[in-house]
């Protein structure tokens, strides 16, 4: 079994990883769009928005989406392949991207969901195309992400510093 953090993006993956992105930012109307690794590790972000703790926002998308995927699993689904929060202002999209990173979509309310998902199908579909290639270039293929035994403390720790002054 391959460790989770056996791949990565070359240089050329990454400008193509960014040119994919700012061109879904441009078709849907989008403010920013992440692209984050299962481990919470953030790959690339394009676009402006709300101010945000990248490092902090990354972690917690990928908690997020694997606390998700726990209760697919839970439901006796394999996965859900997205996620969606709507707020007063600001609305988030998650989705899987081959099954080792997540697309994190920051919008607001001037753009629909439906927008956003009907445009994030071709994003993802040249993301998954690219991390086929980087996957085919490591031994072994793809293989998903194993939590490390800490990752719930962390996780706790994490959202604990970021909210402990409410």
């Amino acid at each position: 079994m391959r460790n989770a953090t056996s791949w990565s993006l070359g240089e050329q993956d990454a400008r193509r990883a960014d040119e994919a992105l700012r061109a879904f930012l441009d078709a849907s109307g989008a403010r920013r769009v992440l692209l984050v690794d299962r481990t919470g590790q953030l790959i690339t972000m394009v676009g402006s928005g709300p101010d945000l703790d990248s490092t902090a926002f990354a972690s917690l998308a990928a908690a997020d989406f694997s606390a998700n995927d726990r209760i697919a699993s839970l439901l006796g689904e394999k996965e859900f392949s997205s996620l969606f929060h709507q707020g007063e202002r600001e609305s988030v999209y998650l989705l899987n991207v081959a099954g080792r990173a997540i697309l994190v979509i920051l919008f607001d309310r001037g753009v629909t969901l439906g927008l956003i998902r009907i445009r994030a199908r071709k994003v993802v579909r040249e993301l998954n195309g690219i991390f086929e290639e980087v996957f085919s270039r490591t031994d072994g293929g793809p293989e998903l992400p194993r939590l490390e035994a800490t990752w719930a403390t962390e996780a706790e720790h994490e959202i604990d510093r970021l909210f402990g002054g409410l």
